[in-house]
C-alpha cells in the first residue's frame, strides 16, 4: 500500500514568537508531512520565519480564520488533512497517534481534546464557555462533544472535499463539529497536551466578540439543520402566547357574550396565527433539508476514505 500523502495546514497571523517551533515541531512529529503556513495579512515577519523554518507560505488576504480554512481546504491536496493552530499551544507530538486513529478506523474526522500541561493554559471564563457550547451543540444535534471549540483536527479528503466552509473568523471550529454531526461522519476524540502561549505573544480572540458570534452561528446553523425544531419551537410559544391572550376574551364573552376585548382578540388570533405558519415553515425546510442533505452525502461519497493502516 502506496504511503498517504499529509499535509498541515497552519493559519497565522502575527505568530513571529512561535510560528518556527510550531514548524519545527509538525516535521518532527511527521517527518514525511508538508506544512503549509497560511499567512493572514502578518506584519511581524510571521511569513519570513515559517520559510526559514521549511513551511510551504501562502498568503490569504481577507482576515479571519474561517476565510483561510477556506481556501486551504480548496488548495491543498492531499490523503490526511491535519489543521493545527499557529500559536504553539498545540503539542505536536499527539500528531502520529491522531492520524493512526484516522486511519485505524477509518475515519474522517479526528478531534484534538484540549489537556491542559499546565494551570493557565485556558483564560478566565474559556473553559466555562467551551462547556457550555459543547452542551448545546451536543444537546441539539444529538451527538456528545468533548472540546467543539478545538483547533487541533485531523481529516479525511472526504471530509475536507465535501466542507462547506461558509465560516469567516474563529466560528469554523464550530462550523466543523455541527458539518460533522449533520452528515454523522466516523470520528473520534483524541486528548492532545493545550499550553499556554509563548511569552509575550497574545491570544486573536475576542472572548466575549468572539463569544457572540459563536452563539450567534449557532442559532444559525440549529435553522438549518434543525428547522423543524427551530421553527416548531418558535411556532409553540406564538401559539402558547395566543392562547394566553385569548383566555380572558372567552372568558368576557361567555360571562356577557360580548367581545370588549377586540384589540386583544385579534392579537391573539394573530399569535395562534403566526404559530401555525412557523410550523408549516419549519415542514416544508424539513424536507428541503432532506434534498439538501442527501445531496451532501452523494458529494462526501465522490472521495475515497483515509488510507487504512497496514
Amino acid at each position: 500500500m502506496s504511503t498517504p500523502t499529509i499535509a498541515a495546514i497552519v493559519p497565522c497571523y502575527n505568530e513571529a514568537l512561535a510560528i518556527e517551533k510550531v514548524v519545527q515541531d509538525l516535521k518532527a512529529a511527521v517527518p514525511d508531512m508538508e506544512v503549509y503556513v497560511y499567512d493572514n495579512n502578518s506584519s511581524d515577519g510571521t511569513s519570513e520565519i515559517a520559510a526559514a523554518a521549511g513551511a510551504i507560505v501562502r498568503h490569504e488576504h481577507q482576515k479571519g480564520k474561517g476565510n483561510v480554512v477556506r481556501r486551504a481546504f480548496a488548495d491543498v491536496e492531499a490523503d490526511i488533512y491535519v489543521l493545527i493552530d499557529g500559536d504553539d499551544t498545540y503539542d505536536a507530538s499527539y500528531l502520529p497517534a491522531m492520524i493512526a486513529e484516522l486511519r485505524r478506523g477509518p475515519y474522517d474526522h479526528i478531534l484534538g481534546v484540549r489537556k491542559e500541561t499546565t494551570t493557565t493554559a485556558y483564560r478566565p471564563g474559556h473553559a466555562l464557555g467551551n462547556r457550555g457550547f459543547n452542551w448545546l451543540v451536543g444537546s441539539i444535534f444529538g451527538q456528545p462533544v468533548s472540546d467543539m471549540l478545538s483547533g487541533y483536527r485531523v481529516f479525511s479528503r472526504r471530509f475536507v472535499k465535501s466542507f462547506p466552509a461558509l465560516s469567516r473568523e474563529f466560528e469554523i471550529e464550530t462550523e466543523l463539529t455541527v458539518h460533522s454531526m449533520s452528515l454523522r461522519v466516523p470520528q473520534r476524540e483524541v486528548e492532545v497536551g493545550f499550553k499556554d502561549r509563548p511569552e509575550g505573544s497574545e491570544s486573536k480572540l475576542r472572548t466575549y466578540h468572539d463569544g457572540f458570534r459563536i452563539l450567534s452561528l449557532v442559532a444559525q446553523l440549529i435553522r438549518h439543520e434543525r428547522p423543524m425544531f427551530f421553527y416548531g419551537l418558535l411556532g409553540a410559544l406564538a401559539a402558547v402566547v395566543g392562547v394566553l391572550l385569548s383566555i380572558p376574551v372567552f372568558i368576557e364573552f361567555f360571562e356577557t357574550g360580548l367581545v370588549a376585548r377586540f384589540p386583544t382578540a385579534v392579537l391573539s388570533l394573530g399569535f395562534v396565527l403566526a404559530g401555525a405558519l412557523s410550523g408549516t415553515i419549519g415542514l416544508v425546510l424539513d424536507g428541503v433539508l432532506r434534498g439538501r442533505r442527501e445531496f451532501s452525502r452523494l458529494s462526501y461519497l465522490r472521495w475515497s476514505a483515509a488510507p487504512q493502516s497496514d
